[in-house]
């Protein structure tokens, strides 16, 4: 029987320090355990969790279309920047894959976890090496091949820990 997630996430964790990106992904279908198992880990070890949907929709209300795209990537690294602590995680972090906002994702993950490990949800599948979002018949279907990126994937069996916990937010 395999560890629980969080446990298997915080063995990721551990490794992450070694590496030039610092990130790991917690890859998994919607419903499968990923945001619980953050969820214990915020409670056990008192790691920040930040839904990102919420913070970013906040600070991108205002803008334009063409200024959501320009100024996505700085709003992302600002919401980061703002948490004094290592290792940080990401939940809900589908906004960055809508179309309207032109972002690459992972490209985005990536720079985020050059000076801190982060640790993200991804709603998708390793398969032989690529990682993907959504299926190809998606609008924000995407495909990685490589992702240099730490990757706990989701086994359909696996425990997923305390499946009611709600998503800690942070607020600015």
């Amino acid at each position: 029987m395999a560890p629980p997630l969080s446990r298997q996430i915080a063995e990721r964790v551990a490794e992450a320090p070694l590496l030039y990106h610092k990130l790991v992904l917690v890859v998994g279908p919607a419903g499968s355990g990923k945001t619980a198992a953050l969820c214990d880990l915020h409670d056990e070890r008192a790691w920040p969790l930040l839904n990102v949907n919420l913070l970013l929709s906040q600070r991108l209300l205002e803008l334009t279309a063409r200024q959501r795209a320009l100024r996505v990537v700085r709003i992302v690294d600002d919401i980061v920047a703002e948490i004094d602590a290592d290792p940080i995680m990401l939940d809900n972090i589908e906004m960055l894959f809508h179309p309207d906002l032109q972002q690459d994702p992972l490209r985005l993950l990536q720079s985020l976890s050059r000076n801190r490990t982060i640790v993200a949800t991804w709603r998708g599948a390793l398969r032989r090496g690529a990682l993907t979002y959504a299926s190809p018949d998606h609008p924000e279907f995407r495909r990685f091949h490589d992702p240099q990126a730490l990757v706990v994937t989701i086994a359909a069996s696996q425990p997923v820990g305390n499946t009611t916990a709600p998503v800690q937010e942070h607020s600015a």
